[in-house]
């Protein structure tokens, strides 16, 4: 039986790949995502911390409005407190609604990653046209505030059509977070040429943990700080991509910060060994782009 197939990538598994480092020789590439989102009023998708209600939906549109207000301000301190780079996944719509996070962002000097428009839509559901459209629009907004494009994509909702890949890469991306199917970077094929696959979680990210399989703050914790330890041990033998994923009104509540700020710390203080290198997607992406063909998967001759 022959099974449908993305042809994107083809099978190959970690253990059986070429050694290459990261930048100083270090093992472990740890990034922090966070989600910078805004939604309509009244209407389309939205997280909800509880169930949800008739629209207008106030409780749950105020919820994630907390995270804009409050949240993301609180994370930006706990970063810089503990000397943490970020990379911000933002709707271009937050560039209108409130571009003061995007003066610390830049401020702080974190990348930007682009998150379409807003995450009251999901790309999976148009034409191939209007998806053009969209990335298009999505692309433009960020490179007309931030004086260059983003090099990285996530989709709303992690959504794709069969062509996004390639029209992500015919608009000009170098990476793509969409994929999640391993800790180590992964070309994919596209129509217009190679685009990486840049290793995002799906299982530490806080909106499914702690709003679909209702797993605790204390939880969350538990989960960063076993993933961590277990990919520094892993790096030994190869080179990975540990990341966190983050919502601001989600690990932006205060009772849930402090749990954050438990378990980075744990992080900063496990570090301390030289083995981890605190970076962006960006910049993995670009120490990628330069190891010679054969090394990563998808760049074979």
């Amino acid at each position: 039986m022959s099974l449908k197939t993305h042809g994107r990538y083809r099978y190959s598994p970690i253990s059986g790949r070429p050694h290459y480092d990261w930048p100083d020789g270090k093992r472990l590439a740890f990034y922090l995502a966070v989600n910078v989102e805004h939604f309509h009023f009244g209407e389309g998708l939205g997280h909800t911390p509880s169930y949800a209600t008739p629209q207008p939906d106030v409780r749950n549109y105020a919820w994630r409005d907390y995270g804009l207000r409050v949240g993301i301000w609180r994370l930006f301190d706990l970063f810089d407190e503990l000397e943490l780079p970020a990379c911000l996944l933002v709707n271009s719509a937050v560039y209108d609604y409130a571009p003061q996070v995007l003066e610390r962002a830049r401020v702080r000097g974190d990348e930007i990653v682009a998150h379409g428009r807003t995450n009251s839509e999901r790309q999976g559901d148009l034409g191939e046209a209007a998806e053009r459209a969209l990335i298009h629009e999505a692309t433009a907004t960020i490179a007309r505030h931030e004086g260059q494009m983003p090099q990285g994509w996530l989709g709303p909702w992690i959504s794709e059509t069969k062509a996004t890949p390639d029209l992500l890469k015919e608009e000009g991306y170098s990476y793509v977070l969409d994929w999640p199917l391993d800790d180590q970077p992964v070309w994919l094929t596209t129509r217009a040429g190679p685009l990486l696959a840049m290793p995002y979680p799906v299982e530490i990210n806080d909106a499914p943990a702690l709003l679909t399989r209702h797993h605790t703050a204390a939880d969350f914790t538990g989960m960063i700080v076993d993933q961590f330890d277990e990919m520094l041990n892993q790096s030994a033998q190869q080179p990975l991509v540990c990341a966190i994923s983050l919502h601001t009104p989600i690990v932006g509540q205060p009772f849930r910060l402090a749990q954050l700020r438990r378990a980075l710390q744990h992080i900063r203080t496990q570090a301390d060994n030289g083995q981890v290198w605190f970076t962006r997607p960006g910049e993995i992406a670009k120490h990628v782009a330069t190891l010679p063909p054969g090394i990563v998967p998808g760049s074979e001759t």
